[in-house]
């Protein structure tokens, strides 16, 4: 019994030992640039670096649940080293507090983590590896301290995980210039102290560390929108959205990338997710609009997750206007249910949409081309529409279709009265409604356009049919036809009363013919089976 007992404790020293080697210093994973505990340190070649924690905690005595987030910014500017921000929330009750201050770093070491910074305002905070009894670094355990008006941190964090190394060589380019080295720390235990409004008292709980130096420069514009990710069954997913100039998000590493940490053997990168945004929230003074619920899908270990801002009003006004705050996670990977918690980080903002209404032609007929625009689109938010149309002077509107996810509309229109105004109306709308806007024009009878006894001069046939019909009709000059998304399938210029046509090669459906005369143009519709 006793060889029993020793040989089980020294499988599971052997377990642990061999299960825990990246827990040592130096560590190099394999194929990164990246090297600890020198890549902790500050790195005098890079023109910007920064080092940002977010944590969960909860409180030994009040049962209550913080969250926070601090990071240290190295981006001299004048006289100043960079800034601090510490954000800080009971997130049961939805109290908040940020706080911005500049800072001189008095102590920034370049082989470790040893920060030492004096705000400018007052205070000294630090943020170090915690060394042994010989003055030696502990491997990923750390020490910080911070404080601002009505709340402070006093935290030791122990890593419990290994790093996950971004691009899996941890130097990547962001957007179309800019590059930056990049490593989390997804597993961290953190035990220590915390006073927020007036209490103080024990805590306890997990945290993740975010570490990037290079050109990456979020003071100067770069939009994204940043999730962390914990789950309940041990996977840790790292998501960065980067927008471009005109708001699109291309699906390559430069702007969209996912890297997960499964376990302590696997480890991987992807831009194939996506992210469906379900709700928005304006900040209070309404100049600013976030989205606050998405949905994480990628096929790669089956994701499909809900993500959700606990509260909408978490903004950080300085050094630039942006939101962050903590997320709570639901659903399933690879079929089987999980939660998690995290944060978000967010500084792209969504505008109303701004619409534009193109010309409208062959008013009342029974394919009316109803056609407009988005003049600032967002392709991180995608839109749908209703269609109304009035013909009492917009004092009533009636319905033509709604939940568009398309900005072409055919519309039988045929049957409206020709002695009245006809007034028009697009509402561009986000899924939740929260971004929304209208335009209205009044649409007159266009030169040209077809009269009823034009109309019933024409015909085709045969309709329905297998894609070859003929036209007929008087002073045909010219035939075109579209698709029901209006891809134009076919053109040709005519000179006789009958015009034999064939497009038997396009998919089943309908199709919208439009005959051009030396009167005005003629509509029709022809359906494919």
């Amino acid at each position: 019994m006793k060889k029993l007992a020793i040989l089980s404790l020294l499988i599971f020293s052997y377990t642990v030992l061999f299960s825990q080697q990246w827990k040592q210093y130096p560590h190099i994973p394999e194929g990164s640039f990246i090297e600890f505990p020198s890549d902790e340190g500050r790195h005098p070649g890079e023109p910007v670096e920064w080092w940002y924690t977010t944590g969960h905690l909860e409180g030994e005595s009040s049962g209550r649940s913080y969250s926070y987030m601090l990071t240290y910014f190295y981006y001299p500017v004048n006289t100043v080293d960079g800034f601090r921000i510490f954000n800080i929330s009971d997130d049961g009750s939805g109290s908040f507090l940020t706080g911005t201050k500049a800072l001189i770093f008095t102590r920034l070491s370049t082989d470790s983590l040893d920060i030492e910074a004096e705000l400018i305002s007052g205070g000294t905070e630090s943020w170090s590896n915690i060394t042994d009894e010989e003055g030696f670094a502990i491997p990923f355990s750390y020490q910080l301290s911070a404080a601002a008006e009505n709340a402070s941190l006093d935290l030791r964090y122990d890593g419990y995980k290994p790093p996950l190394i971004l691009a899996d060589s941890g130097l990547l380019k962001q957007g179309s210039e800019s590059y930056t080295y990049y490593y989390s720390q997804t597993g961290n235990r953190v035990s220590g102290s915390v006073s927020f409004n007036g209490i103080t008292e024990n805590v306890s709980g997990t945290a993740w560390i975010d570490r990037q130096y290079g050109t990456t420069n979020p003071s100067e514009g770069v939009e994204y929108e940043w999730f962390s990710i914990q789950l309940s069954n041990g996977m840790d997913i790292n998501v960065n959205n980067i927008f471009t100039a005109d708001n699109s998000i291309p699906e390559t590493p430069e702007y969209r990338l996912l890297c997960a940490y499964v376990d302590e053997d696997t480890r991987y990168t992807d831009s194939s997710f996506e992210i469906e945004r379900l709700e928005y929230a304006y900040s209070p003074d309404s100049l600013r609009c976030y989205s606050q619920k998405w949905r994480l899908s990628s096929g790669i270990y089956d994701i499909d997750l809900i993500i959700t801002a606990l509260h909408h009003d978490y903004e950080v006004p300085l050094p630039f206007r942006f939101y962050e705050g903590p997320v709570s996670i639901n659903g399933t990977v690879e079929g089987s249910p999980v939660e998690g918690k995290g944060f978000a980080e967010l500084l792209h903002s969504y505008e109303k949409p701004d619409i534009d209404i193109h010309s409208v032609s062959n008013i009342r007929d029974e394919s009316t081309e109803l056609k407009w625009c988005i003049l600032n689109p967002d392709h991180g938010n995608p839109l749908q529409y209703d269609l109304e149309y009035s013909i009492d002077n917009r004092q009533t509107f009636s319905s033509i279709a709604r939940s568009l996810d398309d900005t072409l509309y055919y519309w039988n229109s045929s049957a409206l009265p020709e002695q009245n105004d006809i007034w028009l109306k697009v509402r561009a709308y986000s899924v939740d409604s929260t971004l929304c806007d209208s335009s209205i024009v009044k649409v007159a009878l266009p030169t040209g356009v077809e009269t009823r006894d034009q109309r019933s001069s024409f015909s085709l046939f045969p309709n329905p049919g297998n894609g070859r019909f003929t036209v007929r009709g008087e002073n045909m000059q010219m035939i075109e036809i579209y698709d029901i998304r209006g891809r134009k399938v076919f053109s040709s210029p005519v000179n006789d009363l009958l015009f034999d046509v064939d497009i038997s090669n396009e998919p089943d459906g309908l199709y919208f013919v439009k005959v051009f005369t030396d009167r005005g143009i003629v509509a029709r519709k022809v359906m494919i089976e």
